[in-house]
């Protein structure tokens, strides 16, 4: 298992690398898409997992969206979409993961359905927004979402002791997110302080409104990192699987590494349109 997992590291990693440092930016913006749209392909799968043919329906429907909204050339169509991702994971995705597994997928399988065709376009166009600021910047937010990850890890393995969400995650602890946030201080300090301060959007912020405002923002991306891992933990759940599919041998599916994402790129994208 580790062996096939390191395997799929490095293939990703030998075709991400080149595509990052070395191509123009639209390249990045296409491996992103071949992403997303296999996340789309996921997101169908889990809703229903007898229906392949619906998948691939589902998965170039999302492409289709993307590509409207592209022709159109409209800002406000793309920030809209943008806007509705946030609103929907600052007013409504908190209480659908109150529930719990108290919520029956049958019934709100439409809105999931809807759901994906609106968070997965939506973190593919934050994801361009923010490296049309600059590579730096597009990597330093995702980083916040990879240390949260690993602070919580390592915090929650050495500490952990209350569960963060037993139903929906048990092996997530308080400790753990705990940890990840305050190891995301640390991480968005040093970026303030080792790299130009316009190039990263915890600089742009600490300049423009001040630390204090920074450092809560960095709570609510990495909070936003959390939920969203949840989101996508308490769907599996509702559906019965471990994985959102096995097309990263060794790592689950796309979903499974970008769940973090789909919360926080459109949120970063919409605090960096501030700045």
């Amino acid at each position: 298992m580790l062996k096939t997992r390191i395997i799929t590291a490095v293939v990703l990693l030998a075709v991400l690398l080149p595509i990052l440092f070395f191509l123009p930016p639209v390249y990045i913006g296409a491996f992103f898409l071949v992403a997303v749209l296999a996340g789309a392909w996921e997101w169908s799968r889990l809703l229903n997992p007898d229906a392949l043919r619906a998948a691939w329906l589902y998965a170039t429907f999302c492409l289709v969206i993307i590509f409207v909204l592209l022709a159109f050339q409209n800002v406000a169509w793309q920030f809209s979409i943008l806007l509705l991702s946030v609103i929907f994971w600052f007013f409504i995705a908190p209480f659908i993961l109150a529930k719990g597994m108290n919520l029956s997928l049958q019934r709100l399988r439409p809105f999931y359905v809807v759901l994906g065709l609106i968070l997965l376009p939506a973190t593919w166009f934050a994801i361009v927004f923010l490296r049309e600021l600059g590579l730096v910047f597009l990597l330093s937010t995702m980083a916040l979402v990879w240390v949260a990850d690993i602070g919580a890890y390592f915090v929650g393995k050495a500490f952990g002791k209350r569960k963060l969400a037993a139903q929906i995650s048990p092996g997530k602890s308080v400790e753990g997110a705990l940890g990840g946030l305050v190891l995301c201080y640390a991480y968005a300090t040093a970026c303030v302080f080792f790299l130009p301060f316009e190039s990263t959007l915890f600089g742009a912020w600490a300049i423009r409104f001040g630390w204090v405002p920074m450092l809560l923002m960095v709570s609510f991306l990495t909070a936003f990192s959390i939920l969203g891992d949840l989101f996508e933990s308490q769907l599996k759940r509702l559906t019965g699987v471990k994985d959102s599919s096995q097309l990263l041998p060794g790592h689950g599916g796309v979903l499974d590494r970008i769940d973090a994402l789909i919360p926080t790129m459109p949120i970063a994208a919409l605090l960096a349109g501030l700045v």
